[in-house]
C-alpha cells in the first residue's frame, strides 16, 4: 500500500492548475477543509470551478477564493447565506458563473460520479428553469429530469482522523459531503486533525477507504487507536 501522507498543506495543493474543477466538502460550519482552502488561495490557481454546498461566508474558506478573484464558476445549492458578500459581489459584477443545483440533486450527482453510474431520474426541478436543456421523462404520469454525474479534477476533504494509507473517519456532522466527494474526484486531498499508525483505526469506524484518497495532511500524528 502507498503512504498517502504529504509534508505540508502547501505541498498538498501545489499542482492544482488554473481552470481546475475543485470539490470542497463541508456543510454550514462543519467539515470544511479550511487549511487546504487557504493553501489553495495562497497557491493562486485561477479560473477555478468550485463545487460545494454553499459559496462561503465572511472572509474565510470559499469566500476568500471569491474575494481574490480565483473562481470563474461555482456549482452549489446555497450561493447566498448570512455573510456571503463575496459571491454576491462577484455575481453582480458578472465575473462568476453560477450553476444552481438542488441540494439532494447535488449530493446524488456527486455520489454517482464516484459510483460510476451514468445518471439518474429525479422529479426535483421538473417543469422549472432548473430543467431547461435537460432530458426529461414521464413515468406513470409523473415528470422526471435526467441528472448527470458531477465529477471533479480535485476534491478538498475534511476528516477527523486518518491513517497513512488514507483510511478516514469523520466526526458527526463533519461527514456531510466529504465522503462522496472523496470518491468522485480524480485527485482527493484530505485535511485531518490527526494521523494514526496503520492498524490504529477501528475498521468498523472507517467511512472512506484509502483507495479513494491520494494525499493526506495533518499537524498531529498519534499512535492510539481511534
Amino acid at each position: 500500500m502507498i503512504d498517502k501522507r504529504v509534508a505540508s498543506f502547501k505541498e498538498a495543493v501545489a499542482d492544482i492548475p488554473d481552470g481546475a474543477s475543485v470539490m470542497i466538502g463541508g456543510f454550514g460550519s462543519s467539515g470544511i477543509p479550511l487549511k487546504l482552502i487557504e493553501s489553495l488561495r495562497q497557491h493562486g490557481a485561477k479560473g477555478l470551478t468550485i463545487i460545494s454546498n454553499n459559496a462561503g461566508v465572511a472572509e474565510e474558506g470559499i469566500a476568500s477564493l471569491l474575494r481574490d478573484g480565483l473562481v470563474s464558476k461555482i456549482v452549489c445549492s446555497f450561493p447566498r447565506s448570512a455573510g456571503s458578500k463575496w459571491f454576491e459581489k462577484r455575481f453582480e459584477e458578472g465575473s462568476i458563473e453560477l450553476e444552481l443545483v438542488p441540494q439532494g440533486t447535488l449530493s446524488e450527482r456527486i455520489r454517482i460520479a464516484g459510483a460510476g453510474i451514468g445518471g439518474f431520474l429525479t422529479p426535483t426541478g421538473y417543469g422549472t428553469r432548473l430543467a431547461e436543456g435537460k432530458e426529461t421523462k414521464i413515468i406513470d404520469g409523473k415528470g422526471y429530469v435526467l441528472e448527470l454525474p458531477l465529477p471533479a479534477d480535485f476534491a478538498l476533504v475534511r476528516a477527523e482522523c486518518g491513517d497513512p494509507w488514507g483510511n478516514l473517519i469523520y466526526n458527526t456532522a463533519g461527514r456531510n459531503f466529504n465522503p462522496m466527494m472523496a470518491s468522485a474526484a480524480r485527485v482527493t486531498i484530505v485535511e485531518v486533525n490527526s494521523i494514526v499508525e496503520v492498524g490504529g483505526l477501528n475498521p468498523e469506524h472507517v467511512v472512506t477507504p484509502g483507495i479513494f484518497v491520494d494525499r493526506l495532511v495533518a499537524e498531529e500524528v498519534h499512535h492510539a487507536q481511534a
